[in-house]
């Protein structure tokens, strides 16, 4: 993943939005949030660049990924989505689910907006 470029790309596009890595030394997701759960907790919209995000569910909350550029294997349950530019897939409470791509971005719709406490990391 090219951190430096898929940085700076957010950082223009998105100016003042939070961006968040998901490790801070060699990231394999970074996440920039465009309209956060703190301004209206009902939604929440970010935009992902996906390696490979970790297995996770939701209790309450359901996920709509839409593919902006590139390719994107979704995991959810047992199952695998492949996924190309514009297309999308909801993904419900309790399935659990993680992506892989080649620097893919995606944006996720979330509805009630994304928590912290409601993203349960899974252990494989």
């Amino acid at each position: 993943m090219n951190i430096k470029k898929i940085l700076s790309r957010l950082k223009s596009q998105y100016p003042g939005k939070p961006i968040i890595k998901n490790d801070e030394v060699a990231p394999t997701e970074v996440l920039c949030e465009i309209e956060s759960t703190k301004e209206h907790p009902e939604y929440s919209l970010a935009i992902a660049v996906i390696d490979k995000s970790t297995p996770h569910y939701h209790k309450k909350l359901k996920e709509e990924y839409r593919i902006k550029r590139g390719e994107l294997l979704l995991h959810v349950n047992d199952k695998v989505v492949h996924l190309k530019q514009g297309e999308k897939y909801t993904i419900f409470p309790n399935q659990i689910h993680w992506a892989e791509g080649n620097e893919t971005w995606i944006e996720c719709y979330a509805r009630p907006g994304w928590r912290l406490e409601d993203h349960i990391l899974v252990k494989t």
